[in-house]
């Protein structure tokens, strides 16, 4: 695969000056939660940047919520990465795990809870604390969404077959987490974007847009590391079995459909005023639509910058 993987962004990254302390929390919630922790060797981990990669994607946030972001990257890392052993092709015990991790959401702590268990229910904790219930209502159904979607990805690898590009995209956006990587910028903002805002069409597709770019990146980044065990749903291996073409040309096909999706992101970007008159929204109510527009912005241009230079993806 080459290593011209990157994309062209009409935005640039920003970074948090809060690195450093947020480095420093994360360090010590990875000691409370050692059994999950270890999931990863150490020195490994350091390479991943994790604390960099919260503040890249969220440079607007104060040190607290940042420190709130690096152990909510942490855990989503630690958490995916225990599949890629062979508990990762045991769908029934994949789904014992994330059944117990959605009654988190509602309140369970059932008697010997597991450290996977305690980390995400701090993480819960401190990511709801002060929210609105519409808000919590909401995010819990996105979290639902992420934990309930690792099953399916567990029995994809123990059947081994490669799956439609439609089948892809639906399980990749339950597994993406990026939906609840989205309701964080409101909660490490302040703020509550208005329904109709939400769910206006403009702003829902470069939701999706900035959520999907992600994932076919990564695709091409992590295919060495994915291919040798096992996992299918990657959408290189899926272009390249459409088109019966060489590994380096699906990686290619992949980046230049993520870049034209860039590109619509773009686009929406200078549609969404027109979309604010067509609410009628207040002054304040703009200035919370536009602060939620940069936030998703803010972290797929820092996203895309930290994944091209950690050493998560490296092969050697």
């Amino acid at each position: 695969m080459s290593d011209d993987t990157s994309l062209a962004l009409p935005f640039p990254h920003q970074r948090s000056p809060h690195h450093s302390l947020a480095a420093l929390h994360h360090r010590t919630w990875l000691d409370r939660h050692r059994k999950l922790a270890a999931v990863a060797d150490e020195t490994a981990y350091a390479h991943w940047e994790v604390a960099e990669l919260a503040a890249l994607s969220y440079p607007a946030a104060g040190p607290d919520e940042l420190a709130l972001a690096a152990d909510l990257l942490g855990f989503y890392f630690l958490f995916d990465d225990q599949f890629d052993s062979a508990l990762g092709r045991r769908p029934a015990e994949v789904t014992r795990i994330c059944d117990r991790l959605i009654d988190v959401l509602h309140g369970a702590l059932p008697d010997g809870t597991s450290d996977v268990e305690r980390a995400f229910a701090d993480i819960w904790r401190r990511s709801t604390a002060g929210m609105p219930a519409r808000w919590r209502a909401r995010a819990a159904a996105n979290w639902e969404w992420y934990f309930a979607s690792h099953p399916a990805e567990a029995g994809g690898r123990l059947d081994g077959r490669i799956p439609d590009r439609d089948s892809y995209l639906m399980l990749r956006r339950g597994t993406a987490a990026m939906e609840t990587i989205f309701d964080m910028v409101e909660r490490l903002g302040g703020f509550t974007v208005p329904a109709a805002v939400l769910h206006h069409p403009t702003l829902r597709r470069l939701r999706q847009l900035a959520a999907d770019i992600p994932s076919f990146s990564n695709d091409v980044r992590s295919y060495p590391l994915e291919a040798p065990r096992g996992d299918v749903y990657n959408l290189v291996m899926i272009v390249q079995r459409e088109r019966g073409c060489p590994v380096e040309e699906a990686g290619a096909v992949v980046l230049a459909e993520a870049q034209l999706m860039v590109d619509t992101c773009a686009d929406l970007l200078t549609r969404l005023p027109h979309a604010y008159e067509e609410l009628e929204l207040d002054d304040e109510q703009r200035a919370i639509a536009r602060r939620y527009a940069d936030g998703i912005t803010a972290w797929l241009a820092g996203y895309l910058h930290w994944e091209r230079r950690t050493g998560r993806y490296r092969t050697g």
